[in-house]
């Protein structure tokens, strides 16, 4: 038995492992000839994951008999549309894959069905200044089909936007961006599974991003418990509700983010994956429900054992956990700390970096540069917060002056 997985770099290299662990034979696609994932996988294929045809053509190729992906928004268009074009499992209908991997949809059913969200206008290249009336600057322009903040920028007249539009639209397949009302605000995730058209909600973190403009939108760490669970419950669980409901979500995996700020809890965007700050680690460590098992089970046709999920209450999960997605200063890397080292420290459960030895970090423009993640655990707030302290005091990253590149956080 054969499982797809669309995406072979870092943030799949659990899934390819948990896959072959049940004893799946795995091929891995993307457009780079030589990703992590394909380095351990038993087939590969030079194809994007954006690339419905190419995608199809490996999946025919290959004959696999199940096709997933985990941590990574735009895949999962295309791999409903292979399985439904192959007959394989699908966790959802080609049109709810496209309306959540595709902002201009997502954003009109937001507004049509009065989900809460900024205030948005959709413009094509040389429109007119009218597009833009009652719209409140700053603004967020957006790739409408885009990830890893790939292409964003805060803006702050119509000027700019034109100045910007070929750069956002360079990351995307459309020949139209999303502008939207900035709203200052903290941001949420919330990661879950929807049996039965029933949503489940398993975690809810503070995402806690970049201050600077510059780099809006890129996220440095989860944390959970979230500052807001206490205050806004009653609405998070709603909208997540509604959401589902609205866009026919019947089964699988759901990670939406929210904006809470001076007028409200507002939806940024939802996504039917799970989350790409390493939730397939970490949703299993402190909640016991093993989503990407469920996930692969689901992907190949087989029962999903519902038994912990049926079993879980939020407000019974007394854990605290920080995912930590560090960043680096530019350089060319002379000395790393070893993993084995930094997985001994106190509270550290799994660690990775994304570069090693000789390897150059450019400046930062998007998630995509990061240069690892450690997941931390503590048994209160406060210990939480020391072993996050002790993790960055010891974590070495060296560049040839040597200074210690990696960027810490302010805590």
């Amino acid at each position: 038995m054969k499982l797809m997985i669309l995406g072979a770099s870092n943030a799949q290299i659990n899934a390819i492992k948990t896959a072959k662990k049940m004893g799946y034979k795995v091929v891995v696609t993307d457009y780079y000839n030589q990703s992590p994932g394909k380095l351990i996988a038993d087939e590969s294929g030079l194809a994007s994951t954006f690339d419905y045809k190419e995608t199809l053509k490996v999946a025919r190729e290959t004959n696999v008999n199940g096709i997933m992906t985990t941590g990574t928004d735009q895949p999962v268009y295309v791999v409903n549309k292979v399985a439904k074009n192959l007959g394989l499992p699908r966790f959802l209908s080609v049109n709810t894959a496209h309306e959540v991997t595709n902002k201009k949809a997502m954003k009109s059913k937001f507004l049509q069905h009065e989900i809460p969200t900024t205030d948005f206008r959709i413009l094509k290249e040389n429109f007119p200044d009218d597009n833009l009336e009652g719209l409140k600057f700053p603004v967020v322009v957006k790739p409408l089909d885009s990830q890893g903040q790939r292409g964003i920028f805060k803006l702050n007249n119509i000027e700019e936007i034109r100045q910007h539009f070929k750069e956002v639209i360079r990351h995307s397949r459309e020949d139209e961006i999303l502008v939207e009302t900035y709203y200052k605000n903290d941001e949420i995730t919330i990661s879950g599974w929807v049996k039965d058209g029933q949503a489940k909600i398993l975690t809810i973190t503070d995402r806690v991003i970049f201050d600077a403009d510059k780099y809006i939108g890129i996220c440095t760490s989860h944390e959970f418990p979230s500052k807001h669970y206490g205050q806004y419950k009653e609405e998070f669980i709603n909208i997540t509700n509604k959401i589902v409901e609205v866009f026919n979500i019947n089964q699988g995996p759901i990670y939406f983010q929210l904006f809470v700020g001076e007028e409200g809890v507002k939806v940024n965007e939802i996504a039917c994956r799970i989350g790409g700050a390493y939730e397939d680690e970490f949703i299993p460590l402190i909640t016991g429900v093993d989503i990407l098992k469920m996930v692969i089970d689901g992907s190949m046709g087989k029962k999903i054992d519902y038994n912990s999920l049926d079993n879980y209450n939020i407000d019974d999960n007394h854990h605290y956990l920080s995912s930590q997605l560090f960043f680096a200063n530019s350089g060319t890397i002379n000395y790393l700390s070893k993993r084995d080292e930094v997985v001994a420290l106190k509270g550290v459960h799994n660690m990775n970096y994304n570069y090693q030895v000789g390897d150059c970090i450019g400046e930062i423009e998007n998630a995509s540069q990061r240069s690892g993640y450690v997941i931390v655990t503590g048994n209160s707030k406060e210990d939480l917060l020391e072993n996050v302290k002790n993790l960055y005091n010891n974590m070495l990253m060296i560049d040839e002056n040597g200074k210690n590149m990696i960027m810490k956080p302010q805590l």
